[in-house]
């Protein structure tokens, strides 16, 4: 893939991610009712949402050091290329699609 075409799908996922992490936790409830389990719900969903998204920054980063190192698009496990329109769907994709299925890390 090309590093300036990388560039541009990793900005936009970092802008992505940054933009739902403050989002999390930013919605208040408009409807009076039961706010206790409500609000213990919300609390509970919004930190599994957080992690998740603290989980997609780190993959960004991670992602971002193999663009500047110059492994962007290769495999971390076998060192094969990972296929472009892989790379277009999932930015931070450090596995092909065979690996990835078949759990190797």
């Amino acid at each position: 893939m090309d590093p300036d075409r990388a560039r541009e799908l990793l900005a936009a996922e970092r802008e992505r991610i940054e933009r739902a992490l403050a989002d999390v936790g930013s919605e208040t409830p408009d409807e009076p009712g039961d706010e206790g389990s409500e609000e213990l719900y919300q609390e509970e969903f919004d930190a599994g949402l957080a992690e998740d998204l603290q989980g997609q920054l780190a993959a960004l980063q991670a992602a971002e050091a193999r663009l500047a190192a110059g492994t962007y698009g290769l495999s971390v496990v076998s060192g094969e290329p990972i296929p472009d329109a892989r790379l277009e769907a999932l930015p931070t994709a450090d596995r092909t699609v065979e690996e990835q299925a078949g759990g190797g890390s």
